[in-house]
């Protein structure tokens, strides 16, 4: 592995995801806000920067998976961030999930800088993450693809090449659209039947044994039923999603009461919980 590769965040899913870079057999220079969340990748032989800045010089390409648009644009904007750095010549990948605006903007400056730029959010939570299997959905130049997609490969299972900078945003807000809609469903659902005599596990044995059953429904089933909701993909993300879909000018029946819910729960004090929690703000719905 010839490219020296440099990953800024390791949160839930930047974490995984460097480390199967790692064990891909690439040199690997990390940098969190947080140095401490990078002692298991240390060990493992990653190099721990201490700046974004210093990470920059060591790397080639540079990969970027940090929660919203205001920690990427940080990461890239502030002082000593990737286009104060002497980035000329290197590829960042932004993996985070942020407007298409954002995008956009942040391709024109690292362009400005001779930087190239790509973008690439991921479809999955920890668990694909952790098995190399998400979905990446890249936008830019389809050359800067190609040169990144051997590292694609060692985090996920299908890596699409979507068009122009901006598609791939759209894509990951319009599949976490179609997730929260499901969650939603399959929350209601559960709440409504329970209230009239129905079973959880019962209602749930319907849902995953019959055709609207699926992936996600089939996985959420256990933190339903034990109301644990640990963190796969936290509830405040998918709240950050729905408003970055209508920002973008989505005007369905659904769509704006879907962003408004999520919205609630977060303000209820849910966002740290996995997104599957909505169940636990709807279960109290009709008192509010």
């Amino acid at each position: 592995m010839t490219e020296r590769i440099g990953w800024i965040g390791l949160g839930n899913m930047g974490y995984p995801m460097a480390h199967n870079l790692l064990k891909g057999g690439y040199a690997l220079h990390v940098y969190n806000r947080t140095a401490a969340k990078a002692e298991g990748l240390v060990a493992e032989g990653a190099v721990l920067a201490n700046s974004i800045s210093s990470l920059c010089g060591e790397s080639d390409i540079i990969l970027v998976m940090l929660s919203d648009d205001q920690a990427v644009k940080g990461a890239f904007l502030g002082e000593g961030g990737l286009l104060n750095c002497h980035a000329k010549g290197k590829l960042i990948v932004n993996m985070s999930t942020v407007s298409p605006k954002t995008s956009n903007e942040l391709k024109e400056m690292s362009k400005a800088v001779g930087a190239r730029f790509l973008e690439a959010p991921v479809s999955g939570s920890v668990k694909p993450a952790e098995d190399g299997t998400l979905i990446i959905l890249a936008g830019g130049n389809e050359d800067d693809f190609r040169a990144a997609q051997p590292l694609f490969e060692k985090m996920g299972k299908t890596a699409l090449f979507l068009g122009n900078t901006g598609a791939g945003s759209v894509a990951k807000l319009a599949i976490n659209y179609f997730l929260a809609l499901t969650l939603q469903g399959l929350a209601e659902t559960v709440v409504f039947a329970r209230e009239n005599g129905i079973q959880p596990e019962d209602m749930l044995r319907i849902v995953n044994e019959g055709a609207c059953g699926s992936a996600i429904t089939k996985l959420k089933t256990t933190s339903i039923l034990s109301e644990n909701f640990p963190a796969a993909f936290a509830l405040k993300h998918m709240a950050k999603d729905l408003r970055l879909v209508r920002e973008q000018g989505i005007d369905f029946p659904l769509s704006g009461q879907l962003a408004d819910t999520y919205k609630q729960a977060l303000d209820k004090g849910l966002g740290e919980e996995d997104v599957m929690a909505i169940i636990k703000y709807l279960e109290d719905y009709p008192q509010e």
